[in-house]
């Protein structure tokens, strides 16, 4: 594994997020007439800085990169001359206070909009939400009566355009531990409905895909077997394979598509295997010894060729989703405050249980994702960003004190009480949020960590 295609994609990711989020703190913050003294990326010490702007302004990129702050002018941290009271951040006013310190969460929330804008309103490439079954026959997905090649049309009267949508929806609706109504358009071009019940499902990470517990899989058509490009040095370039050959039988058994070639040379690691396929009208005799490969701990099989462009297939399993401008502004909307929501509600349910923790992930599996994400194209990548956008602003609203949201709530119990918190208050406050804060941290690492040795 190169880790530069996953280090580069998570650093840019994670820059940009942090220099959103605090930017969203330092142009209110000018706004409002506080003086700034200095803007960091990363906290520790500055690997590198500059001074800039009337009130000269510091700008630093330092040693730890996971975080960044906005130093202003404020008489609780160091002496403030008597010209310059009125531009400490102590000094203003409480409903100003709150606009500094809720602008960073916002920037987030914007910026997730604005992508998901863009993404929205340019269209995205996805798998169309036309489903099967797996082989457990008693899965929520059997039960409902789910039929080979149906199309998820919509769950509770929401719109799925495609299988991202249909992972997505899904899971809001497991969440809910209740039964819903699926509209599904059968291979027949007939609409019917499907009965999902979701009592008692539990979001786990040791079951990580819901679609595939809920007894689903994506659909795939019918392909034949015929090669494209050939990897060089290859099981399949040693015995002679070429690009246009069509596989028609291996081990003496026929093959009827290109899932059952792949599955049955991922099954036969370093064993040779006799194979026959269909060149220029003719049938010819090869033998190949597929490579080794560690997959995950098991051992597979795999002899470096390619699907041939098959564009009825790919018209039958693809779709691209495109709104107009005005509605992908809606839809960004929605999407933003729907993710925030199912973010918040995880949480609770990590809270009381209903959720395992392990699905609380730190920088590492955030690193992976966003390598996998960004070798999947631009948009997967950049929906990515969004999403780990929404991620930041709703866990910077949270009431721990020593972030964003534990001073809103400072400022709201202010309003309330026509007066700011002790200083005790506020020092006791910091120290349990920084247990919070370190626990949050632990689980996260803890939890990438057994994932990399699980793989």
């Amino acid at each position: 594994m190169n880790i530069l295609e996953y280090l580069i994609p998570f650093v840019f990711a994670l820059g940009l997020l942090i220099f959103v989020h605090e930017l969203g703190h330092y142009l209110v913050a000018r706004r409002c007439g506080v003086k700034v003294l200095r803007f960091s990326i990363g906290f520790g010490r500055p690997l590198l800085k500059w001074t800039t702007g009337p009130d000269r302004t510091e700008w630093a990129l330092a040693a730890f990169p996971l975080g960044g702050y906005v130093k202003m002018l404020d008489e609780r941290e160091a002496p403030v001359a008597a010209s310059e009271l009125h531009r400490a951040f102590n000094r203003q006013a409480v409903g100003r206070r709150f606009a500094v310190v809720a602008a960073g969460p916002l920037a987030n929330f914007l910026l997730a909009i604005v992508l998901y804008w863009g993404l929205f309103a340019t269209g995205i490439e996805d798998l169309k939400a036309r489903v099967t079954l797996t082989d457990a026959p008693t899965s929520i997905a059997a039960r409902a009566g789910i039929r080979e090649g149906d199309l998820i049309v919509d769950i509770e009267s929401e719109p799925v355009r495609s299988w991202s949508e249909l992972r997505w929806v899904m899971l809001r609706h497991a969440l809910d531990n209740k039964i819903v109504q699926v509209r599904v358009r059968t291979i027949d071009d007939v609409e019917t409905f499907r009965e999902f019940d979701f009592s008692g499902v539990r979001v786990d990470d040791q079951k990580p895909d819901l679609i595939k517990e809920i007894g689903l899989r994506l659909w795939r058509p019918v392909i034949a077997p015929v090669v494209g490009e050939i990897k060089a040095g290859s099981a399949a370039e040693r015995a002679g394979v070429r690009s246009g050959d069509e596989f028609v039988s291996l081990a003496g058994t026929p093959l009827n598509s290109w899932d059952e070639l792949v599955e049955r040379i991922r099954s036969r690691p370093g064993v040779p295997v006799p194979a026959q396929i269909r060149r220029a009208g003719q049938t010819l005799a090869i033998e190949l010894t597929p490579d080794e490969f560690n997959d995950n701990g098991a051992r597979i099989g795999r002899i470096g060729i390619g699907l041939a462009n098959h564009s009825d297939g790919r018209t039958a399993m693809f779709t691209v989703v495109r709104y107009g401008v005005g509605e992908a502004l809606v839809k960004s909307l929605q999407k933003t405050w729907d993710t925030s929501a199912l973010t918040l509600k995880m949480m609770g349910r990590m809270i009381t249980g209903d959720v395992s923790w392990k699905n609380l992930s730190g920088p590492l599996t955030i690193a992976d994702y966003a390598g996998q994400s960004a070798k999947l194209g631009w948009t997967h990548y950049l929906g990515f960003v969004a999403l780990i956008s929404i991620s930041l602003g709703v866990l910077n609203l949270l009431p721990i004190p020593v972030l964003d949201g534990g001073h809103l709530l400072y400022y709201m119990i202010e309003i309330i009480k026509g007066g700011p918190v002790s200083e005790r208050v506020m020092e006791i406050g910091q120290q349990i949020g920084l247990v919070a804060l370190a626990m949050l941290m632990g689980f996260a690492f803890f939890n990438d960590i057994t994932r990399l040795i699980s793989g």
